[in-house]
């Protein structure tokens, strides 16, 4: 039996595969139905549309179909969807209703709550680090070498909770088309948002100058958050998904002036922080 030879050579790589799989994570705007008729329906996507100009063109949609009972003209609804720039991705719905709208191309999705920001609270006093302080030297001090008492050990320090995320901060004024998303965080725009300008957060907004733009915080549902600005003169205004489109002004103690927009139930509420 001959002796086995081992090869030296190193075999050639594999090819690199034409496609692969990974997680991401898609922000989609969720569509909630509260009747099944089409008509009422197809005019109230229009009036919503025609209302927030382009401020959710091209954006990905989840239908939420969960509270209605009576099957819906499925196609008719993701026809007019796409004909306003919509990109239907998927249906929150059980049964026949779920049925129907796989049949019309909508997949099943999940969709989870609202992230829950954690209330913030003012520290308790014992809590609060005091600032350090050196005694400022005088003739009354002590001279370098004499015998000095001996600094009492400084109190045990108590573990530090994990920091929250940091706020975004744009140092600029957006120009007409720009748009910034802060996710899961707080949005500062030290600056003008201009018309045509969009600012958009998971949390809070905070705007150092003219509000003139479209503004949009807890955009992932949370109804906590807040839109504070220096000088209130939107085209739009909206907390977790709940928006007024501002077409003739505000009244004359809020526009121009420092304001904040926070939600009350299902209504929006524009409150003057001046004196």
């Amino acid at each position: 039996m001959g002796q086995e030879q081992v090869s030296n050579t190193t075999p050639p790589r594999k090819t690199p595969q034409a496609l692969d799989f990974k997680s991401a994570t898609l922000y989609a705007i969720r569509i909630v139905l509260h009747e099944a008729d089409t008509r009422s329906l197809l005019d109230a996507l229009a009036k919503r549309m025609n209302d927030a100009g382009a401020f959710f063109e091209n954006e990905p949609v989840v239908v939420d179909a969960s509270r209605i009972e009576s099957l819906i003209d499925w196609p008719a609804l993701v026809e007019a969807l796409r004909r306003h720039s919509l990109h239907p991705m998927g249906v929150i719905a059980t049964g026949k209703q779920q049925e129907a709208a796989a049949a019309a191309g909508l997949p099943a999705v999940e969709v989870g709550s609202a992230p829950t920001r954690p209330a913030a609270a003012p520290a308790p006093e014992h809590d609060v680090p005091a600032a350090a302080v050196i005694p400022e030297k005088t003739a009354d001090s002590p001279a370098a070498g004499a015998p000095q008492e001996k600094a009492a050990p400084p109190p045990e320090t108590p573990a530090i909770a994990e920091p929250a995320p940091a706020a975004m901060v744009i140092n600029r004024p957006l120009r007409s088309g720009q748009r910034v998303y802060a996710r899961n965080t707080d949005l500062i725009v030290i600056g003008m948002v201009s018309r045509g300008a969009e600012v958009i957060a998971d949390g809070n907004i905070h705007v150092y100058g003219p509000m003139r733009g479209k503004a949009m915080a807890g955009a992932r549902g949370d109804s906590s958050a807040r839109i504070f600005t220096t000088q209130l003169d939107p085209e739009l205004v909206a907390i977790a998904g709940v928006y007024r489109v501002i077409e003739t002004g505000l009244e004359p103690a809020l526009q121009n002036k420092p304001a904040i927009v926070r939600l009350s139930g299902e209504s929006l509420q524009i409150e003057s922080l001046g004196n």
